[in-house]
């Protein structure tokens, strides 16, 4: 008798170990069923925060930009009034005396009417550091708390929309790997399906073993991923 050729008292113990390895395969398939299709459904939710953080980074960038062009436009408006006093602060110091009264009644009146109190404030503390030192102007347009104070709320809009933003490219990112996973665990799947298919017992362990040790490395890398829910 050939020595490749199982005995008759071998023959029942080999059908057993082929049951049992079958029946193992088909629970492998199960667990790596449920592995992908819970790693599949977890990266369409991260797709669709990161959808949604891309939509709200959006809207606040467009927010902050809004907030740009009011500042901005204010800005502009200072400087022209800036200028304009600029021009009666040097004919308030004329030697005619009707010039010099009417150009400080304008320069309180246009004060008055159309300096804010933060740009009040900015001139102010220009007007004590050109006091302190004439060699070095110092404009009140240049001011960095009345800069804060103007473009203040666009920094901390564009700030918030950045942040959203690099959110939804980490929600991205998990999304991709949990993708990645799943096509791992499909390799796994098809592993296991090819080795409930065939017949040798040494070919399926193999094609068995492989399969298990690449959703082993899907499974683990998939724990590592927070959980998302609905």
């Amino acid at each position: 008798m050939s020595s490749e050729q199982p005995t008759e008292s071998a023959k029942p113990r080999l059908n057993l170990m082929f049951s049992n390895l079958e029946l193992v395969i088909a629970v492998l398939l199960g667990l790596v069923s449920i592995a992908t299709a819970y790693a599949s459904f977890q990266a369409a939710l991260y797709d669709s925060q990161m959808a949604g953080a891309y939509t709200k980074g959006s809207t606040q960038s467009t927010e902050a930009e809004s907030l740009y062009l009011e500042a901005n436009q204010q800005f502009l408006e200072d400087t022209q009034v800036w200028n304009r006093l600029a021009e009666l602060d040097i004919e308030k110091d004329s030697t005619n005396a009707a010039i010099a009264a009417d150009a400080t009644g304008k320069y309180d009146t246009l004060t008055f009417q159309a300096v804010s109190t933060d740009f009040a404030a900015a001139i102010a503390r220009a007007d004590a550091a050109n006091t302190a030192d004439a060699t070095v102007y110092h404009s009140p347009l240049d001011d960095e708390e009345y800069q804060s104070t103007l473009f203040g709320s666009y920094a901390e809009g564009q700030a918030k929309s950045v942040a959203t933003i690099s959110q939804g490219d980490e929600y991205n990112s998990l999304s991709d790997r949990l993708t990645l996973n799943t096509v791992l665990m499909s390799i796994s799947l098809f592993l296991l399906g090819i080795a409930a298919l065939v017949r040798q017992f040494k070919v399926q362990l193999v094609l068995m073993s492989t399969g298990v040790v690449i959703f082993l490395a899907a499974a683990a890398l998939t724990a590592v991923i927070p959980y998302v829910g609905l």
